[in-house]
């Protein structure tokens, strides 16, 4: 068997895998590349493989860095089934006809201002390629086997993360291989930890935390701080927030916050549609997640949706003390970009981001201290606080993730480390071979590896 590693190889973003045997090839994940413009210019490259010759597609989870290029591969030729959980699929239906939205959103600006190098700017796929993308999902539940490709049979496993997030095992003939997808927390208070993996011959796992933990701080104490220092100097608090699985822990936080009064009872505003939809999904998936249908009744109900673009600009206008949560996570795009312009500027307000900011993201730039960003053009002074509550993130800490490795049935050939910044994925592949004692490796962008043969070792440095 054969694992070409197509994404997510030095970055956290474009995650995916094509594992190859007896003439088949298995797709697992298929995401986009966000971040820096480096990456985001290898979503216009070829995948590296032939879409036409990929027999069966599996989803670990419908984050768009794992899901987000599907619309591309059926431009590209792939013409089979993509396999998913329920809530995945669920899920993807919210996403990618957005993503599909905001490409097209972005090549009408470029052309109206002129700002593309080329004649006319153009989306890498529109809405309705997505819409035509998801009719081609089929539902794989958790702990049930299926053959997806002649000698190809798939297992997922609970990830945790966000709703419908899985781990996968691929079985080909006598070998395993199980992808970690993106695991979540142990001790999340809205989603169950993941489920304990299986024996495989090979593991893939994420790295995106890889060399850092989680802050122990209650993240409720720092909320609680934040937003009654904001209200009481009549600012107004922005949290950019991905719209699927983080939007809705903060709307988890805020609602026991309230309850508690331990902030002032000022309104909160979900400013996006996306996240609303999700938000709704949580209430469906009741069997995923640790709240009684009484908590996701509370909490969808504590804020007030914004459905239309006029009430969502209202918010700018308005400037009384309030929250307003909305996407993207990494201020990358959507709705929120347009608030971080009109609040950044304002020394009273607070934004607050929740979790991991990729290199290159608006949201990196914030939370590393620049003193100005760029929005549509301009560069806008930051004059509001800005803070990032780590512990928000919906990925496993470096200690979680050892601890997930460590429940594995017996050592594995070899580990290969993905999805990770070069530093994350490298300190992860140190302690596994120093903790655990298991051959481990981080692969290039397009590198393959032969997993029939004998693991490659990283060559230590000299201390």
């Amino acid at each position: 068997m054969e694992l070409l590693v197509a994404g997510a190889a030095g970055t956290v973003t474009g995650s995916k895998y094509v594992l190859s045997a007896g003439g088949r090839r298995v797709l697992v994940d298929c995401g986009l590349f966000q971040g820096v413009k480096q990456l985001r210019l290898l979503n216009w490259k070829p995948f590296g493989f032939a879409p036409s010759d990929i027999d069966a597609a599996v989803l670990t989870h419908a984050h768009i860095d794992h899901s987000g290029s599907l619309p591309l591969l059926y431009k590209a030729g792939y013409r089979g089934v993509v396999y998913a959980t329920g809530a995945t699929i669920d899920l993807c239906g919210i996403l990618l006809p957005d993503s599909g939205f905001l490409q097209e959103q972005e090549a009408a600006f470029l052309n109206r201002h002129q700002l593309s190098r080329h004649h006319s700017a153009l989306p890498l796929y529109t809405r309705a390629e997505a819409e035509a993308a998801l009719a081609h999902l089929r539902e794989l539940p958790f702990e049930r086997e299926r053959t997806i490709a002649k000698g190809f049979k798939v297992r997922l496993f609970y990830a945790g993360h966000i709703l419908g997030a899985s781990s996968v095992l691929v079985t080909a003939g006598r070998t395993r291989v199980l992808f970690s997808g993106d695991l979540g927390r142990s001790r999340d208070p809205v989603m169950r930890p993941p489920a304990a993996p299986p024996a495989a011959d090979w593991v893939v796992v994420e790295s995106t935390y890889g060399n850092r933990e989680h802050p122990k701080t209650n993240p409720e104490t720092i909320l609680s701080d934040i937003i009654t220092r904001t209200v009481g100097r009549g600012g107004t608090v922005v949290i950019p927030a991905f719209a699927v699985g983080r939007a809705q822990k903060i709307l988890f936080h805020l609602e026991r916050l309230k309850q508690t009064s331990r902030i002032p009872d000022v309104p909160v505003f979900l400013d996006s549609p996306m996240a609303q939809s999700a938000s709704d999904l949580l209430c469906r998936h009741r069997a995923e997640h640790r709240l009684s249908a009484k908590r996701c009744t509370l909490v969808c109900e504590n804020a007030k949706y914004v459905r239309e673009v006029e009430e969502s600009k209202a918010l700018d206008h308005n400037r009384y003390p309030k929250i307003i949560l909305s996407a993207s996570g990494m201020a990358s795009g959507g709705r929120v970009v347009h608030h971080l312009k009109v609040y950044l500027r304002d020394p009273k307000s607070s934004v607050v981001f929740t979790g991991f900011q990729a290199a290159g993201t608006r949201g990196a730039q914030l939370v590393g201290g620049a003193p100005t960003v760029k929005i549509h053009g301009e560069h806008v002074a930051v004059k509001a606080e800005v803070h990032n509550l780590d512990m928000l993130s919906a990925h496993a800490g470096a200690s979680e993730i050892m601890d997930w490795l460590g429940r594995l049935p017996k050592a594995p050939k070899g580990v290969i480390v993905t999805h990770g910044e070069p530093e994350s994925s490298d300190a992860l592949r140190a302690r596994i071979e120093e903790e655990l004692g298991w051959a481990a490796m981080v692969p290039f962008l397009g590198e393959s590896i032969d997993l029939d043969g004998r693991p490659r070792r990283e060559k230590r440095q000299p201390r």
